[in-house]
């Protein structure tokens, strides 16, 4: 297993991260055992969940997969081997939220008072005293993210300012309540900001950026891959497989029994008509050089000189096997240039 520096800490986390959405609604507490079990004895030390997983989120199962591996370490007592990341969620003012106000009764700031409660609401359901790196799940601000295009400027609700946040952050830090800070669904404007502020008034520095990147989505590329390698805040990737799009599984109109879009036909993010046709390329060319589709999908990820982990998620022990084995492929110059020239025809179907 190859490790990475986590932006400017002394951390070191593997680059492949094991996710835990699923857990808690696609996965049982046993299945997830499984997978954590399995993970650290390949090497992967670093695992990601969010106060809001499992996904997709309800309040039946809110902090569903935390209170899994807050299970999960009293049971094995392995907490010292896992870099354990964490986020809070908020309300965004311009609407583009799950349906969550069940949470902290719909007030969901990245002030003070919200940003404590959750960080201990976490680490109790977590069953630790600290989190490894604590996340801003999305802006609260005005921000196009989730797959949204075209930015809307103009009057919008106040929103806590970045500066705010991140001192708040920084006072949970110097609490020993989390020990690195990080921010996901961001723009390179946003994470500029968390820069900034941080050179500015001496606080916290943002150690990783968790924004979706596959070969159906490499908006990453622009702007925010030169941001992570020049500022040393590399990228979490998200959704790597597109939601397993990038299996093949669903080519052709196929949902297979108990796989994620067919149980939740309304996640239509990955599967509109110029993804299926990148889909079905991508998957030719694995085909053609006698390579699984979903490996060499990760394995394009893992080769990328920005990212920090690849966040692997799987619902069957047999997914996660073949996705770490990913691990140890290198796609060769050919198998690159075919990529590229999909990505040339059809880039970014999938945003």
């Amino acid at each position: 297993m190859i490790y990475n520096r986590l932006g400017r800490t002394d951390l070191q986390v593997s680059r492949m991260c094991l996710g835990s959405m699923t857990w808690g609604r696609q996965n049982s507490q046993d299945e997830a055992f499984a997978q954590m079990d399995y993970a650290l004895d390949q090497g992967i030390n670093f695992i990601d969940t969010a106060e809001l997983y499992a996904v997709p989120p309800s309040a039946e199962t809110y902090g569903a997969s935390e209170k899994i591996i807050g299970a999960w370490f009293k049971a094995r007592g392995r907490r010292d081997k896992v870099i354990l990341a964490s986020k809070v969620s908020c309300k965004n003012v311009s609407g583009q939220n799950p349906p969550v106000d069940y949470m902290r009764e719909g007030d969901m700031k990245l002030d003070r008072a919200n940003m404590i409660a959750a960080v201990d609401a976490s680490l109790q359901r977590l069953q630790t005293d600290y989190i490894d790196l604590y996340q801003v799940h999305w802006p609260e601000r005005r921000s196009n993210f989730f797959g949204k295009l075209g930015y809307e400027s103009g009057a919008e609700a106040p929103s806590t300012p970045i500066e705010e946040t991140l001192e708040v952050l920084t006072d949970l830090v110097k609490a020993g309540k989390i020990r690195a800070v990080g921010v996901s669904n961001e723009t390179p404007w946003g994470v500029m900001k968390y820069l900034q502020a941080a050179d500015k008034a001496g606080l916290a520095r943002i150690a990783s950026v968790q924004n979706p990147y596959s070969l159906l989505n490499r908006t990453y590329e622009v702007g925010l891959a030169e941001v992570s390698q020049r500022e040393d805040c590399g990228l979490l990737a998200y959704s790597p497989l597109a939601f397993g799009v990038l299996s093949g599984k669903y080519l052709g109109g196929e949902r297979p029994e108990g796989a994620r879009l067919t149980l939740f036909s309304y996640f239509t993010r990955y599967v509109n008509d110029l993804a299926a046709q990148a889909t079905a390329r991508y998957v030719q060319v694995a085909r053609d050089f006698a390579l699984d589709p979903a490996q060499m999908a990760l394995a394009f990820i893992n080769q990328q000189a920005f990212l920090t982990a690849n966040i692997i998620g799987a619902t069957t022990m047999d997914q996660l096997k073949s996705n770490v084995a990913s691990g140890s492929l290198t796609l060769s110059d050919e198998v690159l240039q075919a990529i590229g020239k999909i990505h040339r025809d059809l880039p970014n179907p999938a945003p």
